[in-house]
């Protein structure tokens, strides 16, 4: 290889890594890696920033305010608990299947992260009304949004880019129902499997005891014994701290020592802090219990005037500028306006101060905040915010939301407007009808994903241009190339799909779109089949809990274990392979 395609392999190999492990956000390792190489001359100034003249991040941004527009009108919001029933079907397969078959089919048309921002909530309190295990749902869900982000070009922003990327390199762009050809053969597939398995291979994370709970997930919060409380000089039994239900306490923090575990003797003072672990309605209970108060009781001053302070759960997001960072670092209450009362942290329990915690993507917090810290909440930082005693929905707006919809459908469906200024029209409209702010349309695009659309162009033109990915793809064609075309072809969507779990799966597309073109080149192939097993590999993670926002959103509100979601993921994996195999090179013929 030359230079220039050892320097591109490096900064790839840099990125990849960084994106795995978390240590920056996202945009900012694309953006650094595309500027280390238009340093290094990889790449000029128009090949490094043509991410950012393309379609793709502009459509995915006006997307969002759709998206955002059916969330604040609650267009799904009481769906699925109408759809799930009463509760005499917990956990078949008919429950199952009421829920995620909408949910599917309303991803084709909206960003999935917000499908599952609506419908998550509503199918949790549903579980909550009627003793159902939610963990028997929430991957479900998630993966049903996934699946109905591959049948339409506006399911995904995956699906965006790479539509983009082909009309940059010269060819046409995919059609508003084109991926559907092989999308919509493996969204029914992939459901029926959902529906009939997903109730058998995924566990009920739930105790006995918490089985009659109203909530199985375990928070820690801390409490402070109170000056002059009736608790101070009391042991843990007599405090009647020792055998509390659905709650149980920890450990201790006294004058900077922790003692723990906790002995039913040891004497209670004025100034402990006490660290609980239990249910949401428990901790809940606790900020009611004489002489105890909440370690944040001082911070609540700071959100909101006593009458008007509530409750709300938010699902930290993996890219969050939170993540990595501490409640006391961060500045949270400032920078938020709202006070966090305890964390949960799916299959662990979590040790010492809260505010001294290093936070994780997929942390759930219980927050009292303002009323309205729904609506201000940044989304960059929140996958979910669920107000826990209900939130005022613009539902008189929804029928204008949909009617939106449709004419965004029919406009890019016909072809009567390409789907860049379509969808610019539909964010405009909804403006324009009053249905959200100017304020709110900004807030509602997520600029990280934007940003890292648009830089992982530089990325993808690098590979080109330096010849790594002729590089790559004549070592994918030699122990490849004896299956036959086929076995190029769902080569590159595996390894598209392994890609995707560890990077973002809009920068998974574009790292390998490349080269999947030049395996395509090399080989004598159309290249259009290789572009749409891109996108649909990069679009469909379901073997880990991080390799998509969905799946970390359902992660901390599930109570899952890491492995739970490959339980499920891995045989729908098997299932895309063998659709790809089949339906791919009938529809798209290889030569």
């Amino acid at each position: 290889m030359e230079l220039e395609a050892w320097l591109t392999l490096a900064v790839v190999v840099a990125t990849v890594y960084l994106l795995a492990s978390e240590r920056a956000s996202p945009p900012f390792v694309l953006l650094a890696g595309v500027t280390a190489l238009l340093v290094a001359g990889v790449v000029d100034a128009e090949q490094a920033f043509a991410g950012f003249s393309n379609p793709a991040p502009l459509t995915v941004a006006a997307l969002y305010v759709l998206a955002s527009a059916a969330e604040k009108t609650h267009l799904l919001d009481s769906l699925a608990s109408r759809l799930l029933g009463d509760g005499s079907a917990r956990g078949g397969a008919g429950a199952l299947a009421r829920v995620l078959v909408p949910a599917a089919g309303a991803s084709a048309f909206l960003n999935n992260t917000p499908i599952v921002a609506m419908v998550a909530p509503a199918v949790v309190a549903w579980a909550r009304r009627t003793g159902a295990s939610a963990s028997r749902y929430l991957i479900p869900v998630s993966f049903a949004a996934i699946l109905g982000g591959v049948v339409t070009l506006i399911g995904t922003s995956t699906n965006l880019v790479v539509s983009g990327l082909l009309e940059e390199s010269g060819h046409r762009p995919l059609g508003l129902f084109e991926i559907g050809k092989v999308g919509l053969p493996f969204a029914v597939a992939g459901l029926a499997l959902l529906v009939f398995a997903a109730p058998r291979l995924l566990p009920a994370r739930t105790t006995p005891a918490e089985a009659l709970d109203a909530d199985v997930r375990e928070f820690t919060v801390e409490m402070a014994v109170e000056e002059g409380s009736p608790l101070a000089g009391r042991s843990v039994v007599q405090a009647g701290l020792r055998n509390l239900e659905g709650v149980y306490l920890v450990a201790i923090e006294r004058d900077g020592y922790e003692l723990a575990p906790v002995g039913p003797d040891e004497v209670l003072q004025e100034g402990d802090r006490l660290t609980f672990a239990g249910n949401v309605e428990r901790v809940l209970d606790l900020q009611q219990r004489p002489g105890l108060t909440s370690s944040e009781q001082r911070h609540f001053a700071d959100v909101a005037r006593p009458a008007r302070r509530r409750l709300f759960e938010a699902v930290l997001a993996p890219g969050s500028t939170l993540v990595g960072s501490t409640l006391k670092r961060s500045g949270f209450r400032a920078r938020h306006g709202a006070a966090v009362l305890a964390i949960h942290r799916a299959d662990q329990r979590l040790p010492g101060k809260l505010g001294d915690l290093t936070l994780r993507g997929g942390d759930v917090l219980l927050l009292v905040g303002p009323p309205d810290f729904r609506r201000r909440a940044d989304r960059r930082d929140f996958l979910v915010v669920a107000p826990l005693g209900g939130d005022p929905p613009r539902r008189e707006k929804a029928p204008l939301v949909g009617l939106v919809l449709a004419g965004l459908l029919v406009l890019a469906g016909t072809g009567t407007l390409d789907i860049l200024p379509a969808a610019l029209l539909a964010a405009f409209a909804l403006v324009g009808l009053g249905v959200l702010s100017p304020t709110e349309a900004r807030d509602a695009v997520d600029l990280n994903v934007v940003l890292v659309i648009a830089a992982s162009f530089g990325l993808g033109a690098a590979l080109t241009t330096s010849g790594l990915a002729e590089t790559i793809a004549s070592l994918l064609i030699e122990p490849l190339g004896s299956f036959g075309d086929v076995g190029l072809l769902i080569g590159v969507l595996l390894a598209t799909s392994l890609l995707t779990e560890v990077v973002t799966n809009n920068a998974a597309a574009v790292l390998m779109f490349p080269i999947a073109l030049a395996t395509a080149d090399a080989a004598g192939l159309d290249p259009r089949p290789f572009a749409i097993v891109i996108a649909l590999g990069a679009s469909s993670s379901f073997l880990t809990p991080i390799g998509y926002q969905t799946n970390t959103m359902v992660y901390g509100m599930g109570g899952y274990h890491f492995g739970d979601f490959a339980r499920v993921g891995l045989p729908l994996t098997v299932v895309m392979v063998i659709v790809a195999a089949l339906v791919v090179p009938l529809a798209w013929p290889l030569r």
